[in-house]
């Protein structure tokens, strides 16, 4: 194992899913991993996400949307599917 690496340990039942999920997307788990990890924002993440949306939003609108605005949009997005992992911020 080179410096650089490491190895995780899952049950059996999830190695061989993660193997099979791999399979179909013509990658190895260890791409299938590696892609979730880079692909996937943290909650920091999300929320510079959410604070350069709202800068952006109040700059083009001239005022910040409301938290029920907020609210609405996330519902929206929620229902679509775009934001099953991202938690909710803070008001």
């Amino acid at each position: 194992m080179a410096a650089d690496e490491t190895s995780i340990k899952v049950s059996v039942a999830a190695r061989d899913r993660l193997a099979m999920l791999a399979s179909e997307h013509g990658t190895t788990i260890r791409g299938l991993v590696e892609d979730l990890a880079q692909g996937t924002p943290t909650q920091a993440e999300y929320a510079e996400r959410a604070e350069l949306a709202r800068a952006e939003l109040s700059s083009a609108l001239g005022t910040a949307p409301s938290p029920e605005a907020e609210e609405k949009a996330r519902a929206l997005l929620e229902r679509l599917g775009g934001t099953q992992h991202a938690p909710r911020a803070a008001a």
